[in-house]
Protein backbone atom coordinates (compact mmCIF):
# COMPACT_ATOMS: atom_id res chain seq x y z
CA UNK A 1 0.00 0.00 0.00
CA UNK A 2 2.70 2.70 0.83
CA UNK A 3 4.71 1.60 -2.16
CA UNK A 4 1.87 2.02 -4.95
CA UNK A 5 1.17 5.33 -2.56
CA UNK A 6 4.82 6.10 -3.51
CA UNK A 7 4.48 5.74 -6.91
CA UNK A 8 1.68 7.83 -6.71
CA UNK A 9 2.46 10.98 -5.44
CA UNK A 10 5.54 10.08 -7.38
CA UNK A 11 3.52 9.99 -10.56
CA UNK A 12 1.62 13.45 -9.39
CA UNK A 13 4.94 15.01 -8.91
CA UNK A 14 5.99 14.49 -12.32
CA UNK A 15 2.84 15.42 -13.53
CA UNK A 16 2.79 18.83 -11.82
CA UNK A 17 6.06 19.60 -12.58
CA UNK A 18 5.38 18.83 -16.23
CA UNK A 19 2.33 20.78 -16.83
CA UNK A 20 4.39 24.40 -15.18
CA UNK A 21 7.30 23.82 -17.54
CA UNK A 22 5.02 23.40 -20.08
CA UNK A 23 3.03 26.85 -19.11
CA UNK A 24 6.87 28.43 -18.55
CA UNK A 25 7.56 27.62 -22.28
CA UNK A 26 4.35 29.06 -23.53
CA UNK A 27 4.64 32.37 -21.62
CA UNK A 28 8.13 33.05 -22.83
CA UNK A 29 6.79 32.17 -26.76
CA UNK A 30 4.09 34.54 -25.72
CA UNK A 31 6.49 37.09 -24.66
CA UNK A 32 9.28 36.92 -27.67
CA UNK A 33 7.02 39.64 -29.65
CA UNK A 34 7.80 42.33 -27.01
CA UNK A 35 11.73 42.91 -27.04
CA UNK A 36 12.22 42.62 -31.29
CA UNK A 37 9.38 45.01 -32.08
CA UNK A 38 12.28 47.44 -32.68
CA UNK A 39 14.64 45.14 -34.44
CA UNK A 40 11.86 43.77 -36.59
CA UNK A 41 11.17 47.14 -37.37
CA UNK A 42 14.64 48.03 -38.71
CA UNK A 43 15.91 44.46 -39.82
CA UNK A 44 12.44 43.51 -42.07
CA UNK A 45 12.11 47.42 -43.17
CA UNK A 46 8.53 47.71 -41.73
CA UNK A 47 6.84 50.62 -40.14
CA UNK A 48 6.92 50.63 -35.97
CA UNK A 49 3.28 50.54 -35.96
CA UNK A 50 3.31 47.25 -38.38
CA UNK A 51 6.10 45.76 -35.89
CA UNK A 52 3.54 45.98 -33.05
CA UNK A 53 0.94 43.47 -34.92
CA UNK A 54 3.70 41.06 -33.58
CA UNK A 55 3.28 41.17 -30.07
CA UNK A 56 -0.10 42.14 -31.14
CA UNK A 57 -1.41 39.56 -33.01
CA UNK A 58 -0.54 36.93 -30.61
CA UNK A 59 -2.67 38.59 -28.16
CA UNK A 60 -5.45 38.49 -30.26
CA UNK A 61 -5.01 34.21 -31.50
CA UNK A 62 -4.76 33.76 -27.84
CA UNK A 63 -7.83 35.08 -26.71
CA UNK A 64 -9.88 33.86 -29.59
CA UNK A 65 -8.98 30.68 -29.33
CA UNK A 66 -8.65 30.02 -25.68
CA UNK A 67 -12.75 29.34 -25.33
CA UNK A 68 -12.68 26.79 -28.56
CA UNK A 69 -9.73 25.23 -26.99
CA UNK A 70 -11.43 25.06 -23.91
CA UNK A 71 -14.58 23.37 -24.98
CA UNK A 72 -12.56 20.89 -27.43
CA UNK A 73 -10.27 20.44 -24.36
CA UNK A 74 -13.60 19.21 -21.76
CA UNK A 75 -14.12 15.64 -23.07
CA UNK A 76 -11.97 12.57 -23.85
CA UNK A 77 -9.58 14.59 -26.28
CA UNK A 78 -7.69 17.04 -23.71
CA UNK A 79 -4.71 15.59 -24.44
CA UNK A 80 -5.10 15.32 -27.91
CA UNK A 81 -6.08 19.02 -27.88
CA UNK A 82 -3.20 20.34 -26.32
CA UNK A 83 -0.63 18.39 -28.53
CA UNK A 84 -2.49 19.60 -31.51
CA UNK A 85 -2.13 23.35 -30.13
CA UNK A 86 1.43 22.93 -29.42
CA UNK A 87 2.59 21.45 -32.43
CA UNK A 88 0.75 24.91 -33.84
CA UNK A 89 2.58 26.86 -31.70
CA UNK A 90 6.00 25.21 -33.13
CA UNK A 91 5.14 25.11 -36.81
CA UNK A 92 4.06 29.11 -36.02
CA UNK A 93 7.98 28.90 -34.52
CA UNK A 94 9.32 27.76 -37.20
CA UNK A 95 7.67 30.33 -39.89
CA UNK A 96 9.10 32.83 -37.74
CA UNK A 97 12.79 31.42 -37.62
CA UNK A 98 12.59 31.19 -41.86
CA UNK A 99 13.92 33.83 -44.09
CA UNK A 100 10.23 34.24 -45.00
CA UNK A 101 8.81 37.34 -45.60
CA UNK A 102 6.83 39.75 -43.27
CA UNK A 103 3.61 38.24 -43.69
CA UNK A 104 4.71 34.69 -43.05
CA UNK A 105 6.34 36.37 -39.57
CA UNK A 106 2.88 37.31 -38.33
CA UNK A 107 1.03 34.47 -39.61
CA UNK A 108 3.67 32.59 -37.37
CA UNK A 109 3.67 34.94 -34.12
CA UNK A 110 -0.31 34.43 -34.50
CA UNK A 111 -0.13 30.65 -34.31
CA UNK A 112 2.60 31.31 -31.32
CA UNK A 113 -0.49 32.68 -29.55
CA UNK A 114 -1.82 29.58 -29.04
CA UNK A 115 0.38 29.04 -26.22
CA UNK A 116 -1.22 31.35 -24.19
CA UNK A 117 -4.51 30.12 -24.97
CA UNK A 118 -3.00 26.45 -23.67
CA UNK A 119 -2.74 27.43 -20.15
CA UNK A 120 -6.16 27.12 -19.54
CA UNK A 121 -6.34 23.39 -20.63
CA UNK A 122 -3.07 22.60 -18.93
CA UNK A 123 -5.08 24.19 -15.21
CA UNK A 124 -7.86 22.05 -16.22
CA UNK A 125 -5.79 18.57 -16.30
CA UNK A 126 -4.20 19.67 -13.08
CA UNK A 127 -7.96 19.82 -11.21
CA UNK A 128 -8.66 16.45 -13.15
CA UNK A 129 -5.92 14.23 -12.66
CA UNK A 130 -4.10 15.69 -8.94
CA UNK A 131 -5.32 15.59 -5.39
CA UNK A 132 -6.67 18.44 -4.53
CA UNK A 133 -3.88 20.06 -2.51
CA UNK A 134 -1.81 19.21 -5.28
CA UNK A 135 -3.67 20.74 -8.07
CA UNK A 136 -4.42 24.03 -6.31
CA UNK A 137 -0.80 24.32 -5.71
CA UNK A 138 0.09 23.62 -9.37
CA UNK A 139 -2.88 25.49 -10.70
CA UNK A 140 -1.74 28.80 -8.37
CA UNK A 141 2.39 27.98 -10.64
CA UNK A 142 0.08 27.58 -13.78
CA UNK A 143 -1.21 31.22 -13.24
CA UNK A 144 1.92 32.89 -12.76
CA UNK A 145 4.01 31.70 -15.50
CA UNK A 146 3.27 34.24 -17.60
CA UNK A 147 5.01 36.55 -14.56
CA UNK A 148 7.87 34.14 -14.59
CA UNK A 149 8.00 33.70 -18.26
CA UNK A 150 8.63 37.55 -18.85
CA UNK A 151 11.80 38.15 -16.43
CA UNK A 152 13.30 34.52 -18.40
CA UNK A 153 12.11 35.82 -21.34
CA UNK A 154 12.84 39.71 -22.05
CA UNK A 155 16.92 39.15 -21.42
CA UNK A 156 17.42 36.44 -22.97
CA UNK A 157 16.23 37.75 -26.18
CA UNK A 158 17.38 40.84 -26.12
CA UNK A 159 20.87 38.88 -25.63
CA UNK A 160 20.05 36.72 -28.77
CA UNK A 161 19.08 39.09 -30.75
CA UNK A 162 22.30 41.31 -29.88
CA UNK A 163 24.74 38.87 -30.23
CA UNK A 164 23.14 36.53 -33.15
CA UNK A 165 20.60 38.72 -34.55
CA UNK A 166 16.64 38.52 -35.14
CA UNK A 167 15.94 34.88 -36.19
CA UNK A 168 17.74 33.77 -33.75
CA UNK A 169 15.72 35.40 -30.85
CA UNK A 170 12.76 34.04 -32.91
CA UNK A 171 14.81 30.40 -32.22
CA UNK A 172 14.19 30.42 -28.67
CA UNK A 173 10.78 30.44 -29.01
CA UNK A 174 10.64 27.49 -31.92
CA UNK A 175 13.13 25.45 -29.38
CA UNK A 176 10.78 25.98 -26.44
CA UNK A 177 7.83 25.03 -28.12
CA UNK A 178 9.38 22.03 -29.62
CA UNK A 179 10.24 21.35 -25.81
CA UNK A 180 6.73 21.99 -24.63
CA UNK A 181 5.10 19.52 -27.23
CA UNK A 182 8.19 16.42 -26.27
CA UNK A 183 7.07 17.34 -22.46
CA UNK A 184 3.16 17.26 -22.94
CA UNK A 185 3.15 14.35 -25.28
CA UNK A 186 5.52 12.02 -22.44
CA UNK A 187 3.88 13.26 -19.61
CA UNK A 188 -0.04 13.87 -20.17
CA UNK A 189 -2.31 11.37 -19.20
CA UNK A 190 -5.04 10.32 -21.52
CA UNK A 191 -8.28 10.95 -20.29
CA UNK A 192 -11.25 8.39 -19.62
CA UNK A 193 -14.08 8.05 -22.20
CA UNK A 194 -16.53 9.56 -22.86
CA UNK A 195 -19.12 12.19 -25.10
CA UNK A 196 -17.44 14.17 -27.50
CA UNK A 197 -17.76 17.89 -26.93
CA UNK A 198 -19.95 19.57 -29.58
CA UNK A 199 -18.37 22.66 -30.66
CA UNK A 200 -20.71 25.57 -30.94
CA UNK A 201 -19.06 26.85 -34.78
CA UNK A 202 -21.50 29.80 -34.82
CA UNK A 203 -20.95 31.00 -31.23
CA UNK A 204 -17.22 30.69 -31.90
CA UNK A 205 -17.17 32.88 -34.90
CA UNK A 206 -19.15 35.24 -33.49
CA UNK A 207 -17.07 35.94 -30.22
CA UNK A 208 -13.85 35.17 -32.33
CA UNK A 209 -15.28 38.72 -34.22
CA UNK A 210 -16.58 40.55 -31.58
CA UNK A 211 -13.65 40.05 -29.05
CA UNK A 212 -11.12 40.91 -32.30
CA UNK A 213 -13.23 44.00 -32.94
CA UNK A 214 -13.07 45.26 -29.24
CA UNK A 215 -8.71 44.54 -28.57
CA UNK A 216 -8.51 46.32 -31.83
CA UNK A 217 -9.51 49.41 -30.53
CA UNK A 218 -8.47 49.05 -27.28
CA UNK A 219 -4.86 47.71 -28.47
CA UNK A 220 -4.51 50.18 -31.19
CA UNK A 221 -5.25 53.45 -30.36
CA UNK A 222 -3.71 55.06 -34.03
CA UNK A 223 -7.12 53.94 -35.17
CA UNK A 224 -9.20 56.71 -32.83
CA UNK A 225 -7.68 59.15 -35.51
CA UNK A 226 -9.99 58.33 -37.31
CA UNK A 227 -13.27 58.47 -35.46
CA UNK A 228 -16.02 57.43 -37.29
CA UNK A 229 -13.68 54.08 -38.26
CA UNK A 230 -12.90 53.35 -34.74
CA UNK A 231 -16.39 54.40 -33.04
CA UNK A 232 -17.98 51.87 -36.30
CA UNK A 233 -15.56 49.24 -35.09
CA UNK A 234 -16.37 49.54 -31.38
CA UNK A 235 -20.45 49.40 -32.05
CA UNK A 236 -20.54 46.53 -34.23
CA UNK A 237 -18.32 44.43 -31.93
CA UNK A 238 -20.58 45.14 -29.55
CA UNK A 239 -23.40 44.06 -31.59
CA UNK A 240 -21.76 41.30 -32.34
CA UNK A 241 -21.43 40.08 -29.12
CA UNK A 242 -25.06 40.59 -28.08
CA UNK A 243 -25.74 38.52 -30.73
CA UNK A 244 -23.09 36.12 -29.47
CA UNK A 245 -25.17 36.38 -26.21
CA UNK A 246 -27.97 35.55 -27.68
CA UNK A 247 -27.49 32.49 -29.39
CA UNK A 248 -25.19 31.33 -26.10
CA UNK A 249 -28.36 31.02 -24.28
CA UNK A 250 -30.43 29.67 -26.18
CA UNK A 251 -28.49 26.90 -27.58
CA UNK A 252 -28.30 23.04 -26.10
CA UNK A 253 -24.38 23.24 -26.83
CA UNK A 254 -23.06 26.40 -26.05
CA UNK A 255 -19.54 27.57 -26.71
CA UNK A 256 -19.28 29.02 -23.26
CA UNK A 257 -21.95 28.63 -20.04
CA UNK A 258 -23.30 32.07 -20.18
CA UNK A 259 -25.58 31.37 -17.06
CA UNK A 260 -22.75 29.65 -15.34
CA UNK A 261 -20.24 32.86 -15.75
CA UNK A 262 -23.66 34.66 -14.89
CA UNK A 263 -22.98 33.54 -10.97
CA UNK A 264 -21.98 35.58 -8.14
CA UNK A 265 -18.07 34.65 -7.73
CA UNK A 266 -17.63 33.80 -11.13
CA UNK A 267 -19.32 37.67 -12.65
CA UNK A 268 -17.21 39.15 -10.03
CA UNK A 269 -13.43 37.14 -10.43
CA UNK A 270 -13.95 37.96 -14.25
CA UNK A 271 -14.84 41.55 -13.63
CA UNK A 272 -12.21 42.59 -11.35
CA UNK A 273 -8.95 40.34 -13.00
CA UNK A 274 -10.78 42.97 -16.53
CA UNK A 275 -10.26 46.09 -13.89
CA UNK A 276 -6.81 45.05 -12.08
CA UNK A 277 -5.41 44.22 -15.28
CA UNK A 278 -5.93 47.43 -16.70
CA UNK A 279 -4.10 49.32 -13.60
CA UNK A 280 -1.61 46.14 -13.48
CA UNK A 281 -0.09 46.91 -16.94
CA UNK A 282 -0.79 50.05 -17.26
CA UNK A 283 2.24 50.67 -13.93
CA UNK A 284 4.23 47.77 -16.23
CA UNK A 285 4.19 49.67 -19.58
CA UNK A 286 4.94 52.71 -17.50
CA UNK A 287 7.61 51.56 -15.02
CA UNK A 288 9.20 49.45 -17.99
CA UNK A 289 9.04 52.37 -20.90
CA UNK A 290 10.39 54.85 -18.17
CA UNK A 291 13.35 52.73 -17.12
CA UNK A 292 14.19 52.85 -20.94
CA UNK A 293 14.39 56.51 -21.40
CA UNK A 294 17.17 58.00 -23.16
CA UNK A 295 19.56 60.40 -21.29
CA UNK A 296 18.60 63.30 -23.13
CA UNK A 297 15.13 63.83 -21.26
CA UNK A 298 16.60 64.65 -18.40
CA UNK A 299 15.29 61.99 -15.89
CA UNK A 300 15.31 58.04 -16.69
CA UNK A 301 18.07 55.97 -16.74
CA UNK A 302 18.72 54.87 -20.84
CA UNK A 303 19.11 51.04 -20.15
CA UNK A 304 19.71 49.55 -23.26
CA UNK A 305 17.84 46.47 -24.36
CA UNK A 306 19.35 43.70 -21.98
CA UNK A 307 19.56 45.77 -19.27
CA UNK A 308 16.12 46.29 -19.54
CA UNK A 309 14.77 43.06 -19.89
CA UNK A 310 17.84 41.85 -16.70
CA UNK A 311 15.46 44.70 -14.97
CA UNK A 312 12.52 42.77 -14.72
CA UNK A 313 13.80 39.92 -13.69
CA UNK A 314 13.36 41.42 -9.52
CA UNK A 315 9.48 41.23 -11.58
CA UNK A 316 9.59 37.41 -12.21
CA UNK A 317 11.70 36.60 -8.84
CA UNK A 318 8.70 38.48 -6.86
CA UNK A 319 5.63 36.90 -8.87
CA UNK A 320 7.13 33.60 -8.17
CA UNK A 321 7.47 33.91 -4.55
CA UNK A 322 3.88 35.24 -4.54
CA UNK A 323 2.70 32.29 -6.69
CA UNK A 324 4.46 30.12 -3.78
CA UNK A 325 3.51 32.14 -0.96
CA UNK A 326 -0.35 32.45 -2.16
CA UNK A 327 -1.50 29.07 -0.68
CA UNK A 328 -0.51 30.06 2.84
CA UNK A 329 -1.83 32.92 2.53
CA UNK A 330 -5.27 31.88 1.87
CA UNK A 331 -4.91 29.13 4.66
CA UNK A 332 -4.30 32.35 6.88
CA UNK A 333 -6.84 35.22 5.62
CA UNK A 334 -9.09 33.24 2.66
CA UNK A 335 -9.13 34.05 -0.98
CA UNK A 336 -10.26 37.43 -1.19
CA UNK A 337 -8.43 39.29 1.32
CA UNK A 338 -5.24 37.16 -0.12
CA UNK A 339 -6.28 38.89 -3.44
CA UNK A 340 -6.85 42.05 -1.94
CA UNK A 341 -3.64 42.13 -0.19
CA UNK A 342 -1.53 41.47 -3.50
CA UNK A 343 -3.78 44.38 -5.02
CA UNK A 344 -2.23 47.05 -2.12
CA UNK A 345 1.31 45.79 -2.55
CA UNK A 346 1.03 47.24 -6.62
CA UNK A 347 -0.59 50.23 -4.79
CA UNK A 348 2.52 50.34 -2.65
CA UNK A 349 4.87 49.55 -5.90
CA UNK A 350 2.61 52.71 -7.63
CA UNK A 351 3.45 55.12 -5.04
CA UNK A 352 6.66 54.49 -4.61
CA UNK A 353 7.53 54.74 -8.16
CA UNK A 354 5.77 58.60 -7.97
CA UNK A 355 7.56 59.14 -4.96
CA UNK A 356 11.19 58.10 -5.80
CA UNK A 357 11.38 57.68 -9.27
CA UNK A 358 14.84 59.48 -9.58
CA UNK A 359 16.28 56.63 -8.04
CA UNK A 360 17.18 53.68 -10.48
CA UNK A 361 16.90 51.42 -6.58
CA UNK A 362 13.67 52.59 -5.86
CA UNK A 363 12.43 52.28 -9.39
CA UNK A 364 13.79 48.49 -9.56
CA UNK A 365 12.38 48.11 -6.31
CA UNK A 366 8.77 49.30 -7.55
CA UNK A 367 8.93 47.15 -10.47
CA UNK A 368 9.78 44.12 -8.01
CA UNK A 369 6.76 45.00 -5.84
CA UNK A 370 4.89 45.32 -8.83
CA UNK A 371 5.82 41.67 -9.78
CA UNK A 372 4.42 40.59 -6.60
CA UNK A 373 1.58 41.72 -6.97
CA UNK A 374 0.72 40.54 -10.36
CA UNK A 375 1.81 37.00 -8.87
CA UNK A 376 -0.03 37.50 -6.02
CA UNK A 377 -3.57 38.15 -8.25
CA UNK A 378 -2.87 35.78 -11.08
CA UNK A 379 -2.51 32.90 -8.70
CA UNK A 380 -5.32 33.75 -6.35
CA UNK A 381 -8.05 34.04 -9.27
CA UNK A 382 -8.18 31.02 -10.69
CA UNK A 383 -9.31 29.89 -6.84
CA UNK A 384 -11.81 32.68 -6.92
CA UNK A 385 -13.14 31.96 -10.96
CA UNK A 386 -13.81 28.18 -10.24
CA UNK A 387 -15.82 28.44 -7.14
CA UNK A 388 -18.87 26.12 -7.79
CA UNK A 389 -17.85 25.67 -11.32
CA UNK A 390 -18.27 22.01 -12.47
CA UNK A 391 -15.00 19.95 -13.49
CA UNK A 392 -15.92 19.71 -17.11
CA UNK A 393 -16.65 23.50 -17.53
CA UNK A 394 -13.02 24.21 -15.98
CA UNK A 395 -11.08 25.13 -18.88
CA UNK A 396 -13.65 26.81 -20.74
CA UNK A 397 -14.14 29.41 -17.50
CA UNK A 398 -10.60 29.94 -17.54
CA UNK A 399 -10.50 30.70 -21.11
CA UNK A 400 -13.20 33.01 -20.76
CA UNK A 401 -11.35 34.60 -17.16
CA UNK A 402 -8.30 34.89 -19.80
CA UNK A 403 -9.74 36.72 -22.04
CA UNK A 404 -10.83 39.39 -19.82
CA UNK A 405 -7.41 39.44 -18.40
CA UNK A 406 -5.95 40.29 -22.17
CA UNK A 407 -8.94 42.77 -23.03
CA UNK A 408 -7.82 44.62 -19.05
CA UNK A 409 -4.14 44.77 -19.87
CA UNK A 410 -4.69 45.90 -23.56
CA UNK A 411 -6.78 48.66 -21.94
CA UNK A 412 -3.95 49.70 -19.39
CA UNK A 413 -1.17 49.22 -22.20
CA UNK A 414 -3.99 51.31 -24.15
CA UNK A 415 -4.02 53.77 -21.50
CA UNK A 416 -0.46 54.12 -20.85
CA UNK A 417 0.42 55.18 -24.19
CA UNK A 418 -2.62 57.73 -24.47
CA UNK A 419 -1.79 59.16 -21.04
CA UNK A 420 1.75 59.98 -21.91
CA UNK A 421 1.01 61.62 -25.37
CA UNK A 422 -1.34 63.62 -23.43
CA UNK A 423 1.84 65.06 -21.16
CA UNK A 424 4.42 65.41 -24.49
CA UNK A 425 4.85 68.89 -25.33
CA UNK A 426 4.40 69.88 -28.70
CA UNK A 427 7.92 69.59 -31.11
CA UNK A 428 9.02 66.94 -28.20
CA UNK A 429 8.67 63.08 -28.28
CA UNK A 430 9.29 62.22 -25.18
CA UNK A 431 6.85 62.84 -22.12
CA UNK A 432 7.23 65.04 -18.96
CA UNK A 433 8.65 63.44 -16.03
CA UNK A 434 5.61 64.87 -14.25
CA UNK A 435 3.17 63.07 -17.27
CA UNK A 436 4.61 59.42 -15.96
CA UNK A 437 3.75 60.27 -12.15
CA UNK A 438 0.44 61.44 -13.04
CA UNK A 439 -0.11 58.55 -15.42
CA UNK A 440 0.94 56.10 -12.55
CA UNK A 441 -1.68 57.92 -10.13
CA UNK A 442 -4.15 56.63 -12.79
CA UNK A 443 -3.72 53.14 -12.09
CA UNK A 444 -4.77 53.45 -8.53
CA UNK A 445 -8.77 53.37 -9.03
CA UNK A 446 -9.19 50.62 -11.17
CA UNK A 447 -6.57 48.93 -8.22
CA UNK A 448 -8.72 49.58 -5.37
CA UNK A 449 -12.02 49.30 -7.12
CA UNK A 450 -11.08 45.76 -7.94
CA UNK A 451 -10.06 44.59 -4.59
CA UNK A 452 -13.27 46.39 -3.67
CA UNK A 453 -14.84 43.55 -6.00
CA UNK A 454 -13.74 40.47 -4.08
CA UNK A 455 -13.47 41.82 -0.95
CA UNK A 456 -16.91 43.06 -0.81
CA UNK A 457 -18.08 39.58 -1.41
CA UNK A 458 -20.96 38.58 0.75
CA UNK A 459 -20.84 35.25 0.74
CA UNK A 460 -20.99 33.74 4.33
CA UNK A 461 -19.37 30.82 3.18
CA UNK A 462 -15.62 30.65 3.17
CA UNK A 463 -14.58 30.81 -0.49
CA UNK A 464 -11.43 28.70 0.21
CA UNK A 465 -14.11 25.85 1.58
CA UNK A 466 -16.61 25.84 -1.58
CA UNK A 467 -13.45 25.59 -3.38
CA UNK A 468 -12.00 22.52 -1.94
CA UNK A 469 -15.78 20.95 -1.45
CA UNK A 470 -15.47 21.32 -5.40
CA UNK A 471 -12.43 20.05 -6.02
CA UNK A 472 -12.57 17.01 -3.67
CA UNK A 473 -16.02 16.20 -5.03
CA UNK A 474 -15.16 16.53 -8.30
CA UNK A 475 -11.57 14.61 -7.78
Amino acid sequence: MDSRSDVSVQQDGRLSVALVCTALAGAVIGSVGAPLITPVATGMHVSLDAAQWTLTVTLFSGAIAGPVLGRLGSGPRRRATILATLALVTLGGLLTVLPLPFAALLIGRGLQGLAVAVSALLMSVARTHLPPERSASTIAALSVASTVGIGVGYPAISLLDQLAGLRAAYGLGLLLSAAALTIAWRTLPVDAPGELPRIDVTGALLLALGTLGLLLVIAEPSIWATAWLAGGILAGSVAVLAMWAFIELHTTAPLVNLRLLGQGPVLRANLAILVAGTGLYLLFSLFTRYAQTPAGAHYGFALPGVAAGAALIPFSLLGFVAGKSVPRLIARITERWTYAFSVVIAVASALLFAAANQSLLAVLAAIALLGFAVGGVFAVMPKLVLVGVPQEETASVLSINQIARSIGMSIGSALAGFLLAATTLDGTILPTQNGYITATLWALPPLAASALIIATNRSPTSTSSSVNNVLTRNN
